[in-house]
């Protein structure tokens, strides 16, 4: 088998401990930064919202708390273990209801 694997691992053993909370809106995290994958840690407070926009292909696996994810016109109550895989294209945001904790994974491409 050929490795073609051109960055090395990344060990997180307790990632929802990097997400921000901040009171004037979402800090999202990079536990990730290449051309072709991005993924990010995030933390929204009650209340905080990311507004919806349109994106290329992406998971939101939430790890904590509960909220409301709106993909295109559908909304979709999330909790810790709830995973949303959005296409490209879709507009997609989100609204916390308690301490909300998620990853986002996006392709770099649109």
């Amino acid at each position: 088998m050929t490795r073609t694997a051109t960055i090395p691992a990344i060990f997180f053993p307790a990632v929802h401990e990097l997400a921000v909370f901040d009171g004037g809106g979402p800090r999202p995290q990079f536990l990730l930064d290449t051309e072709k994958l991005k993924v990010i840690v995030a933390g929204l407070e009650p209340g905080q919202q990311i507004p919806a926009h349109a994106e290329t292909l992406a998971i939101y696996h939430f790890l904590a708390g509960e909220g409301v994810m709106t993909v295109d016109d559908e909304e979709l109550a999330v909790t810790a273990g709830a995973t949303v895989i959005t296409p490209a294209g879709a507009t997609r945001g989100m609204r916390a209801t308690s301490r909300l904790t998620f990853l986002a994974a996006k392709t770099g491409m649109t």
